[in-house]
């Protein structure tokens, strides 16, 4: 099994899959590695990746909250955020005016516009939903939160937010090449993360962890790395996400998945 990142690994800043990759990931699958992706992203952001691709199997959404099939709807795993944690988080970014966006399987909602709609819009093939995110909380089952951050305002918001809930939710950053200086600050339950999910998924297939090899960038494929049988980290990674793998491939503009898939994948 080969689990891939999206932003940063398999995307670049325009969001194009570079030509190189597609060759590499299309001659793996034809010699029998299943290929996952394994992002931050929801599933409808992935949509256009998937397609592009031709992968018709299990994937690895919302950091690791949700491990599903979407061609087929077969969910392995969901990790919804309890409905009281949800409820907090809102009243205290209210109080504290913070950004904050609440994500269901199929929609994502805020209570206000932002910044970020055109991002999501335009990159992310996602429309925002303005609601008010107490009802949300209480009638929607939320896989993941998030506040996103560019601003000096927003980061010192955000990291009030981590410092106030760290013993309740887990937050991972993640961020996209097409947005430097961009941070994704991802509010989970703290047992989520892409290596667990890579665990669920490994015993659903009945593929040993050392089977497996993952590609990342980001700070939130650090657990990955440390799950996967062989870990690779782009070129263009951050140094935290070099040290823990096993190898380094090039830059996501030189086509560093398919570089890394010829030289220790197949």
């Amino acid at each position: 099994m080969l689990v891939l990142d999206v932003d940063g690994t398999l995307v670049n800043a325009y969001g194009n899959i570079n030509t190189k990759d597609k060759q590499a990931i299309n001659q793996a699958v034809k010699s029998g590695v299943i290929v996952v992706l394994s992002t931050g992203r929801v599933v409808l952001a992935c949509e256009r990746i998937l397609k592009e691709l031709c992968l018709d199997g299990y994937h690895i959404f919302f950091d690791g909250a949700l491990v599903s099939n979407p061609h087929t709807n077969d969910i392995v795993h969901s990790k919804p955020i309890p409905k009281e944690k949800v409820l907090a988080t809102v009243d205290y970014c209210r109080e504290i005016s913070a950004y904050l966006e609440l994500y269901s399987h199929s929609s994502f909602y805020a209570d206000k516009a932002n910044w970020t709609d055109e991002i999501h819009r335009l990159f992310f093939n996602v429309s925002i939903m303005l609601a008010d995110l107490v009802e949300v909380g209480e009638t929607k089952e939320i896989l993941k939160m998030e506040t996103i951050a560019r601003h000096p305002n927003e980061f010192s918001l955000a990291e009030n937010l981590q410092e106030t809930l760290k013993d309740s939710l887990r937050f991972s950053i993640a961020r996209s090449p097409a947005f430097p200086g961009v941070d994704f600050f991802n509010i989970l339950e703290p047992d989520v993360s892409k290596g667990n999910a890579l665990k669920t998924l490994c015993n659903h297939l009945g593929i040993p962890l050392e089977d497996t090899a993952a590609i990342g960038d980001g700070l939130n494929d650090i657990s990955l790395m440390q799950t996967a049988g062989l870990s690779i980290a782009m070129g263009n990674a951050f140094p935290e996400v070099i040290a823990v793998a096993d190898q380094v491939t090039t830059r996501v503009d030189d086509g560093g998945v398919s570089q890394a898939i010829y030289d220790y994948i197949l």
